[in-house]
């Protein structure tokens, strides 16, 4: 599914609006949806509607029009003056013919519900003043909010909380999820998520063109590889992992296990000899071949038989392993570069890039975590609340020529062509040792059938998180191959296809 930015929402509803709609039309609808979601959530009990001097105020005002006429007792709350509403807006607060109480704290009383309808997705400036007062006294009181669009104070563009946020147990929005309710903390500000038909026909996508999506496999069905009867394991594809030397063995191991259970047909892990013994007892159907210098890992993969590689899980940083990366490249092979070999170019990140840049066809994703993010991007700060995670993914595939990924709670995958992809499945015991290595796996699995690396990315993640859900609490990262066989189950039969 799309997410579309703000400024796109707003394009969405210019162009029905131009196809013959009115835009009071459209506010009628979203005020209805947003009355019949304040019903379920409370059955009985006044609620109370805090409007805003826009067209997110006349949602809230419509939607205390409906409520009234359901017989529910509603009250309203309005930022500005009646007469300074405009547009639509004004439109609906002719609908509201109740009075309008004090734009104070004192006048939240004790509602069942309060519906936030101050500020929606294009926020982009801090709270102040009235609003920041009114956003801090709503949340202390506890009562529940049901925000319309967006918590008031979330920037919909970047997830970012612009000075304070509303917290809400359920949002309604419209048409489209945008950037901010999948980005943390936007995210976690908007509760239980309902997106809502208001009117507005898909067609307009094809206008609007959005390059942003969630993660899940409505967007990647089509490239996700099924083995065929005729197939074999060499059709399969075959990974290599690179290992570090005897007592950092386990990090490529579980990369190996992930590569192997996400449908490689064959995994060797490539290990210094001095490990050889440390990995050969830990290993059943990995394979393993000794590998001591740059060198002969080049010579490896001459055989296009191996056709993806991991660099980084317990590689150790420094020369030995910029050389085995810049072997793969070299070789045109798709690879994914982690934790130690993103930091090994952390001294000069641009050789890298250009090496990435002059491949033929490069087929390769970096999988940083925020601590390793800036050893390559050192200009894209995560601390400016108008600069997302989106942005700065998609401007690091750029500069760099590969698919990054950049994980977390809400992690987003960028091609170098603007697409991108944010997930929301990750459920929080994932955040553990060895996690990762098992990610880049996954994803060298997916590289290895010859999926593409944004989609090879994309569905790494999501089977990484569907994998995660599927262990549950108490997980450790060698669970999660082990579930990984459920996961495949459930795409399956999402794909219709016979197991």
């Amino acid at each position: 599914m799309e997410l579309l930015t703000p400024t796109e929402m707003d394009r969405a509803d210019l162009l029905t609006i131009s196809g013959g709609s009115s835009g009071f039309a459209l506010m009628l609808t979203a005020g209805r949806h947003v009355a019949r979601a304040a019903v379920d959530l409370v059955e009985a009990g006044p609620i109370l509607v805090v409007a805003g001097p826009g067209n997110n105020g006349g949602d809230g005002l419509i939607a205390a029009t409906e409520l009234v006429a359901m017989g529910r007792n509603v009250t309203v709350m309005l930022l500005g003056q009646r007469e300074a509403l405009k547009g639509d807006a004004a439109l609906a607060a002719r609908e509201w013919k109740g009075p309008l109480l004090p734009f104070l704290p004192q006048s939240i009383g004790s509602p069942s519900l309060i519906i936030d309808a101050l500020f929606g997705s294009g926020l982009n400036r801090p709270v102040k003043d009235e609003a920041l007062t009114m956003i801090e006294a709503i949340n202390a009181s506890g009562i529940a909010v049901l925000s319309v669009d967006l918590p008031s104070g979330i920037s919909g563009a970047t997830g970012a909380v612009l000075g304070a946020a509303l917290r809400a147990r359920e949002t309604v929005t419209f048409f489209r999820r945008k950037p901010g309710h999948m980005l943390l903390p936007g995210r976690l500000h908007c509760g239980r998520l309902r997106v809502v038909d208001i009117g507005i026909d898909p067609s307009v996508l094809d206008e609007i063109r959005p390059m942003a999506f969630v993660n899940d496999p409505d967007l990647w069905r089509g490239s996700f590889s099924v083995p065929r009867i005729d197939g074999h394991k060499y059709s399969r594809g075959h990974a290599v992992v690179i290992s570090g030397g005897p007592v950092q063995t386990g990090a490529a191991r579980l990369a190996a296990r992930g590569a192997l259970r996400a449908g490689a047909g064959l995994v060797t892990v490539a290990s210094p000899g001095d490990a050889m013994t440390v990995n050969a007892a830990a290993l059943t159907a990995i394979m393993l071949r000794q590998i001591d210098a740059p060198e002969q890992f080049a010579e490896l993969l001459t055989d296009r038989r191996f056709n993806a590689c991991v660099i980084g899980p317990g590689a150790g940083v420094g020369e030995r392993t910029r050389a085995l990366v810049l072997a793969a490249l070299a070789a045109n092979t798709a690879a994914v570069l982690d934790a130690d070999a993103l930091t090994s170019f952390a001294g000069a990140p641009e050789e890298l890039f250009e090496i990435i840049k002059s491949g033929a066809s490069p087929q390769v994703v970096l999988t940083p975590h925020e601590g390793e993010f800036p050893r390559l991007f050192s200009d894209m700060s995560n601390k400016n609340p108008l600069r997302s995670k989106l942005e700065r993914v998609r401007l690091a595939a750029e500069r760099s020529g590969a698919v990054v990924l950049l994980k977390g709670p809400d992690t987003v995958v960028a091609a170098p062509d603007g697409r991108a992809a944010i997930a929301a499945n990750a459920p929080p015991w994932l955040a553990t040792a060895g996690a990762g290595d098992v990610l880049s796996g996954i994803i060298a699995g997916q590289l290895a059938q010859r999926v593409p690396a944004f989609e090879a990315a994309c569905i790494g993640v999501w089977m990484h998180g569907e994998a995660a859900c599927e262990a549950g609490p108490g997980l450790i990262a060698e669970d999660l191959p082990e579930v990984l066989p459920a996961v495949f189950r459930r795409i399956y039969d999402d794909l219709g296809v016979e197991y």
